[in-house]
């Protein structure tokens, strides 16, 4: 695709889609698409390592729990395929609405799923193969939503749109936590408000998943008005279409594909480090004396041999401070837009990534250290993921011409979550074991993948004056 200096101006003067519908449509599937995940990733740190992977040791139940949590991202680029191939032949809006079915419907499965004590390790396999259904969805949602975005924007404004389905991550976040702190308060532990109660494990934890099918109508319905963008028109018109996009985009745009894999890792390991990690890290016992008090309490065995420090903040407290800096997650999202459109995609993704770069270094001295020095940390870290994550939206699309461009988009958003978000909650809770309880490891595992994402950008071209209808 050959960059245009008037590219942006070639954009229609009547949109196929009114503004608000364009940004509420690509908002509200994406936060959904997270709402799901998120909750998922909760329940996968607090219940699913007792409910489905039962062990004397606590470690291998997170490990087994976070593996599942991870094999959605392996699922991904299969939903990546499936979706891109149908988006770029049939078009972008069925494709959407079809994601977000299966997205809803798996997650909604997820709730009523029996768990090991009633059906052994069937609950662990049930689990698994809805998780995929999961990531399978996923895999064709986020570059639909950035395509309605993206193709449907005016002229100079495409970063700035593409800033809305990206927005849908720390929206789905806030949600998600925001309903368990609720049901965690209206279903309190009698003696620690740190631990879950008997009704929470039970089945309070299962109110979110549930109350998924409820947000799913409510995106059907927005996504089901769409219509089709005037970019992918006009390539159906004169006959562009690809019978086989997904042959095309690896024969003649594979470099790209590399290149926005690669720009796309250090925010996924970013992301899953802020997000999955630190809630981790966060809410365990910080001495072995208070871990086996909490292990007493809630009536399980503990093994000192295997016990590695964390936090040691209460679970409220600390999806509390989460929460805050998601708030700057939200803001700095949208701030990236506008500085993308003004700079261009590749200078700011520079800088930002030498700041994530040395991030890395503020692992050891901040986080854990105490309660001011955490919530800063997790501020900063919620910031750089929000500059990060915000032009992506506009960049890998622009990547790909239109005929390919949902393929080529969600291939390299999904591959690279394969190499960054599929496999960091594994690596990281080594590497923080490898510490003794230290997180400077996991720290410098986000400098490594920052460092490759730098060189990624640096090969890269810059596509903000790109013709999106081409």
């Amino acid at each position: 695709m050959s960059a245009a200096t008037t590219g942006d101006s070639k954009a229609s003067a009547t949109p196929a889609n009114p503004r608000s519908r364009v940004i509420t449509a690509s908002l509200i599937g994406t936060t959904i698409e997270f709402y799901d995940f998120y909750v998922y990733a909760t329940a996968a740190v607090l219940v699913f390592p007792t409910l489905f992977f039962p062990s004397a040791n606590p470690t291998t139940s997170l490990l087994a729990s976070f593996a599942t949590f991870g094999a959605a991202m392996v699922a991904r680029p299969v939903g990546a395929m499936v979706f891109g191939h149908f988006g770029d032949r049939y078009g972008r809006k069925a494709t959407l609405v079809a994601s977000l079915l299966t997205m809803g419907i798996a997650t909604f499965l997820i709730g009523v799923l029996p768990t090991f004590e009633s059906i052994g390790w069937w609950a662990a396999l049930l689990l698994l193969i809805l998780r995929l259904g999961q990531g399978f969805a996923l895999g064709g949602e986020w570059s639909g939503a950035a395509l309605v975005a993206t193709e449907n924007a005016p002229a100079g404004k495409r970063a700035w749109y593409g800033t809305f389905p990206q927005l849908g991550a720390p929206l789905g976040f806030i949600i998600a936590n925001g309903l368990f702190l609720i049901i965690n308060a209206l279903l309190p532990h009698a003696d620690n408000p740190a631990l879950q109660s008997e009704a929470f494990i039970a089945w309070g934890w299962r109110i979110p998943f549930l109350f998924s099918a409820v947000m799913v109508i409510v995106g059907l319905w927005v996504r089901l008005r769409l219509v089709e963008s005037t970019s992918f028109q006009k390539n159906a018109e004169s006959g562009k279409l690809k019978k086989s996009p997904l042959a095309e985009v690896f024969r003649f745009h594979w470099k790209n594909l590399i290149l926005g894999t690669f720009i796309m890792l250090a925010t996924y390991v970013l992301f899953y480090l802020m997000t999955n990690f630190t809630l981790t890290f966060g809410t365990r016992a910080s001495s072995v004396e208070a871990a086996q008090k909490a292990a007493e309490a809630a009536g399980k065995p503990f093994d000192p041999s295997t016990f590695f420090p964390g936090g040691g903040f209460g679970y409220v407290d600390f999806v509390l401070m989460l929460i805050i800096g998601v708030v700057f997650f939200g803001i700095f999202t949208l701030v990236s837009g506008p500085l993308a459109d003004r700079f261009g995609r590749r200078k700011t993704l520079i800088v930002i990534t030498i700041l994530i770069i040395g991030f890395g270094f503020l692992f050891e001295p901040m986080l854990g250290a105490d309660k001011g020095l955490t919530q800063a940390f997790l501020i900063i870290g919620f910031t750089l993921m929000g500059a990060t994550f915000g032009p992506m939206g506009a960049l890998l699309p622009e990547l790909f011409p239109t005929n390919v461009r949902y393929s080529g988009s969600a291939i390299s958003y999904n591959v690279s979550s394969i190499l960054g978000a599929a496999v960091a909650p594994l690596i990281a809770l080594q590497l923080w074991q490898a510490g003794d309880g230290s997180p400077f490891l996991v720290g410098m595992y986000l400098v490594a993948m920052g460092v490759l994402t730098l060189i990624a950008l640096l090969l890269s071209r810059e596509t903000k004056d790109i013709n999106i209808d081409n």
